[in-house]
């Protein structure tokens, strides 16, 4: 898939989440990135990353938490490429773990995750 029509499936997913989600991720950074780097596979002890949240969750902050360069959200497109069979495939893909990110930055658990994604 091409980078443009890649960042755009990203960008729908982004607008498939509920509102009081979306609206508390001004300052949130998300990217894409083709492939992830091997020191953070290496750090995360992963053959593959689909995507990572790199920041201090909401839930574990506090008013004395120092300021920090924004949360981050990376997609890694080749590596989500090479997990779906298809197009279809992908974009759901996609949808699935740019949730998974998100609730990682809202300190949310897994079994929360999976109730979001109605699964």
């Amino acid at each position: 898939m091409r980078r443009r029509d890649f960042d755009r499936c990203v960008r729908e997913a982004i607008q498939s989440l509920p509102e009081e989600f979306r609206t508390r991720l001004d300052n949130v950074l998300i990217t894409v990135q083709d492939e992830p780097d091997p020191a953070l596979l290496e750090e995360m002890d992963s053959p593959s990353l689909l995507g990572i949240y790199l920041g201090t969750p909401l839930t574990e902050r506090t008013l004395d938490t120092p300021y920090q360069m924004p949360d981050q959200i990376i997609l890694f497109q080749g590596p989500l490429e090479d997990f779906c069979q298809n197009e279809e495939q992908l974009v759901e893909e996609i949808r699935v773990t740019v949730v998974h990110e998100v609730a990682h930055f809202f300190g949310l658990e897994e079994d929360e995750i999976v109730a979001i994604l109605g699964e």
